[in-house]
C-alpha cells in the first residue's frame, strides 16, 4: 500500500510500525454547528483510507476525538469560543449545544455509511470527546511546564515554539520564516514570547472571565487550549507514536504543527510516522460561507431527494488530495451512477442463470484492479472506472446470483455504498413482472405497458435485456 505523507511530502510505501496492526487518528468535528458536506468530506477520507488498511490485510485500531471545549474563532487561539458562540445562537448551555450537535454528526455519519471508531469506549460511547480528557490534558500540560517547554502569564499557560528546534517541520516551513509571517498580528496576550506560542491552558479571567466550561489546575481556575486535547487523547489511547493521523490541509500549518510540538516536547517521540490531509471541498468554485449562501448540509441534499450515498459516490470520484467542486449538476451524475450500480446490485434477487465462461474472470479482474488503484494513494476515481465497466457487462455476459453477491461483498468493503444489503420485491410485484412477460409473449404490448406503469408506481422499473427482463428500484 501507499500514502501520500505530508512529512515526507511524497507517496511512499506505507508500513505498520507493528506488523499487521495500524494506529489511526483522526481529527474529528468542534461540535458548535452542524457539519457541512466540505466537514464531511473528511470524514468519508478517513473512512475510505480505514476501509483501505483493511483490504491490505491490517487490523486497524481507530479512534477519533470530539472537540466540545477550547476551540476559539481563530486556530491561533484568539477570538470567541466557538462552543460558546453555537450555545448564545442557539439559546441553549454549552453542553446542551454540543450534545444536540454531536448527534447530528452521528446521524450524517450514519446515512454516509462511515465507520464508527473502534479503539475507545468512553462514558460518552466511542467518540472520544475532549472533556472527557481533562485530567490527561492536565498531566501532559504539566510534563511540558516541568521540562521547560511552557511558561505561564496572566492569562495562559502557553507552550514556548523557540524551544523546539525543529518547530514547524511538517510545513517544511523554519520558525524565522514564520515569525516574519506573523508580524503586525494583533495578539491579546502582550505576555506571550513568541507570535506563534500556543495556549494550553486559558485562565478565567479577562475576556474567558464568565467562561461557561471551566476545572480547577494547579495554576488556576480555566480550561484547555484546543491544540492539547489530541496528543493527550493519543497518549491515553493509542500511545504515540501511532501510525497515522488524518485531518484537512488546512489542519497543517498551525493545529497538526501544535501537536506535533507538544507531543515531542512532553515525551521525546514523534507523534505519527505518516500524516494525510485531504484537500478542500467547494462549492461552484467558491469557498463555503453561509454569507455566500453556498453552505450546504447534508439535510439539504435528503431534502431535495438526493441519496445520501450519492454524495459519498461524489467525493470518491476525486481524489483526496485534490481540491475538489461541488455543483448540484455533479451531484446530479453521481444519483445516476448510483442508481445504476443499485440496479446492477438487484441483479442478485433475481432469477440465476448460467453465467457465460469469461463472466467470473472479469469479475476477478476487475476487482484485482480495483484493489490495486484503492491501495495506490487511494486512487479512488480509476476504481470507480473500473466498477462502472463492470456493471455495464452483465446485459452482455449474464448473470449469476452467486457471482454478483460475492463480489457486492468485496465492493462494499471498499466503497461502503451499501449494494450488497439491498432487499428482495415484494411477491406482489414479481407476479406483476412474470405476467408483463406473458403479456410480451404474447405481443400484448398494451397490456404490458399498463403493468410496466403499476410497477413505475411502486417504485420499480423494469427493463429488457438479453438476460430476461430485470427490474431495479426508480
Amino acid at each position: 500500500m501507499r500514502l501520500y505523507n505530508t512529512l515526507g511530502r511524497q507517496v511512499q510505501d506505507f508500513t505498520p510500525l507493528k506488523p499487521d496492526v495500524v494506529s489511526l487518528y483522526t481529527c474529528g468535528p468542534t461540535v458548535y454547528d452542524y457539519a457541512q458536506i466540505g466537514n464531511l468530506r473528511a470524514y468519508v477520507f478517513t473512512d475510505t483510507l480505514r476501509r483501505a488498511l483493511a483490504l491490505a490485510g491490517y487490523q486497524v485500531k481507530h479512534v477519533m476525538n470530539i472537540t466540545d471545549v477550547g476551540h476559539l474563532i481563530s486556530d491561533d487561539d484568539e477570538g470567541e469560543d466557538k462552543l460558546e458562540k453555537g450555545a448564545f445562537r442557539e439559546h441553549k448551555t454549552v453542553w446542551e449545544v454540543a450534545d444536540m450537535y454531536i448527534q447530528a454528526f452521528l446521524e450524517d455519519t450514519k446515512q454516509l455509511n462511515i465507520l464508527p471508531p473502534n479503539n475507545y469506549h468512553g462514558a460518552h460511547g466511542v467518540y472520544a470527546r475532549a472533556t472527557d480528557f481533562i485530567p490527561q490534558q492536565l498531566n501532559l500540560i504539566n510534563i511540558l511546564v516541568d521540562r521547560g517547554f511552557a511558561y505561564q502569564t496572566q492569562q495562559a499557560i502557553y507552550f514556548d515554539v523557540a524551544k523546539l528546534d525543529d518547530y514547524g517541520k511538517l510545513t517544511g516551513q523554519k520558525l524565522n520564516d514564520k515569525e516574519v509571517g506573523a508580524r503586525g498580528e494583533v495578539i491579546s496576550d502582550p505576555d506571550k514570547r513568541n507570535p506563534q506560542d500556543f495556549a494550553l491552558w486559558f485562565f478565567n479571567i479577562g475576556r474567558f472571565e464568565n467562561h461557561s466550561m471551566s476545572w480547577p489546575s494547579p495554576w488556576g481556575e480555566g480550561f484547555p487550549g484546543w491544540h492539547l486535547e489530541c496528543s493527550a487523547i493519543i497518549h491515553a489511547t493509542l500511545g504515540e507514536p501511532i501510525d497515522i493521523h488524518t485531518g484537512g490541509v488546512d489542519h497543517i500549518g498551525t493545529h497538526h504543527t501544535n501537536e506535533i510540538a507538544q507531543t515531542q516536547a512532553a515525551y521525546g517521540v514523534d507523534l505519527a510516522k505518516y500524516w494525510v490531509h485531504n484537500e478542500h471541498l467547494l462549492v461552484d468554485g467558491q469557498k463555503m460561507s453561509k454569507s455566500r449562501g453556498n453552505y450546504l448540509l447534508l439535510k439539504d441534499l435528503s431534502d431535495n431527494a438526493y441519496d445520501p450515498l450519492a454524495l459519498r459516490l461524489l467525493f470518491l470520484q476525486s481524489h483526496y488530495r485534490s481540491q475538489t467542486n461541488f455543483t448540484f449538476e455533479a451531484l446530479d451524475g453521481a444519483q445516476v451512477f448510483l442508481k445504476r450500480l443499485q440496479a446492477w446490485a438487484d441483479l442478485k434477487h433475481q432469477a440465476s442463470q448460467a453465467p457465460s465462461p469469461s463472466l467470473k474472470q472479469t469479475y476477478s479482474e476487475t476487482l484485482t484492479k480495483i484493489k490495486t488503484a484503492v491501495l495506490d494513494d487511494l486512487n479512488t476515481a480509476e476504481a470507480l472506472a473500473s466498477l462502472s465497466g463492470l456493471a455495464s457487462q452483465s446485459d452482455e455476459h449474464g448473470f449469476n446470483a452467486k457471482a454478483i453477491q460475492e463480489i457486492l461483498d468485496e465492493l462494499d468493503k471498499i466503497f461502503g455504498l451499501d449494494l450488497a444489503n439491498r432487499g428482495d420485491i415484494t411477491l406482489e410485484a414479481k407476479d406483476l413482472i412474470a405476467s408483463r412477460e406473458t403479456a410480451r409473449e404474447a405481443t400484448a404490448w398494451a397490456k404490458a405497458d399498463q403493468i410496466r406503469q403499476q410497477l413505475i408506481d411502486m417504485g420499480l422499473d423494469v427493463r429488457d435485456t438479453v438476460s430476461g427482463t430485470l427490474w431495479s428500484r426508480l
